[in-house]
């Protein structure tokens, strides 16, 4: 049976080099890391590995929750975690909830009972509260800004993005200001419901219900918005769209029908994806890639280092202003 001494000579890297990838360790070329694992499949050193991770108390296994895979948000979050998971020789294991708590509380179960190391926590559903239970289990890091428990968590101010961008509404002279949203519920889209009454009503305008979008998360969603819009009697003269995908729906349906953006209907998105550049949406630019990056670095220092002060790191936002703002 092969053993580390052999690795280290197929792959041409030293036996420290070999311990470190297999211990999930920083510091390693992508290079010689390559080289290692396909040593490992060409010796089958499969039983080696699996005695590695008994040694050390591991599965190299990380978690992921996440409502929705194939959201251009969550996908892009993801994109990161997998940067940096597949740097420290881990594997994900994606939970997609749509948002169902018997889901949530499915992967937190399986957190408990030691089939991963740890979890990411996207988006969810389930209060803070069950979490902090688990985390006592097992390390849990969040994507979202958490006020009332101590948690690792690395977030985007959601507040501050969603008033940088009514601000910038107001100052263009719009009070009829609406938004579209993926969901009314969860820490997140509070955060953008109270920017939204707050700023409105420092200038003086009572907010209407009938200019908030409920259930938008995708392009084809833009088309409903737009039939809606149509349809009232006082329309708003500018929406906030929390995603780019439903704002470049609503671009294109608008185009379609022929009310003219922005001089009808200013439009501002959210994301920053590369649709919004195409159709020359004026969007908020958020950083999810460099999120997950994060949210894996705070998980991996947690399994190195132990139970250690919690820290919560706010990421940088940016408005893009392009054709539609």
């Amino acid at each position: 049976m092969a053993n580390i001494r052999d690795l280290a000579k197929e792959a041409g890297v030293s036996v420290s080099t070999v311990s470190r990838v297999l211990n999930g360790y920083p510091y390693v070329s992508e290079e010689k890391r390559k080289a290692v694992w396909e040593a490992v499949e060409k010796l089958n050193y499969t039983k080696n590995i699996q005695a590695v991770h008994l040694a050390k108390g591991r599965t190299m296994i990380v978690g992921v929750m996440l409502p929705y895979i194939h959201h251009p948000y969550f996908s892009a979050v993801i994109e990161g975690i997998s940067k940096e998971a597949l740097r420290y020789g881990y594997q994900l294991l994606l939970f997609q909830t749509n948002y169902d708590v018997e889901r949530e509380l499915e992967a937190l179960e399986r957190l408990r009972m030691k089939q991963m190391d740890g979890l990411i926590v996207c988006s969810h559903e389930v209060g803070w509260e069950i979490f902090d239970a688990y985390q006592e289990e097992a390390p849990i890091v969040l994507c979202e800004q958490v006020t009332e428990y101590d948690f690792f968590t690395v977030y985007i101010d959601h507040y501050q993005a969603f008033a940088k961008a009514l601000h910038y509404l107001v100052k263009k002279g719009h009070r009829r200001i609406g938004y579209c949203i993926g969901r009314r519920t969860g820490p997140n889209s509070q955060a953008r419901e109270a920017a939204y009454q707050d700023v409105l009503r420092d200038v003086g305008v009572t907010p209407q219900r009938q200019w908030i979008f409920d259930g938008c998360l995708f392009l084809e969603d833009g088309k409903r918005v737009i039939e809606q819009w149509m349809a009232m009697e006082e329309r708003p003269s500018a929406l906030l769209v929390t995603s780019d995908q439903v704002a470049a729906g609503i671009v294109l349906e608008a185009r379609r029908i022929g009310v003219r953006i922005p001089e009808e209907l200013t439009i501002i998105g959210f994301d920053n994806d590369p649709l919004a550049e195409m159709l020359g949406i004026t969007t908020v630019a958020l950083p999810h890639f460099t999120l997950g990056e994060k949210a894996f670095r705070l998980l991996h220092h947690w399994l190195e280092t132990g139970n250690v002060p919690r820290k919560q790191e706010e990421l940088p936002t940016r408005l893009v202003v392009r054709a539609t703002g």
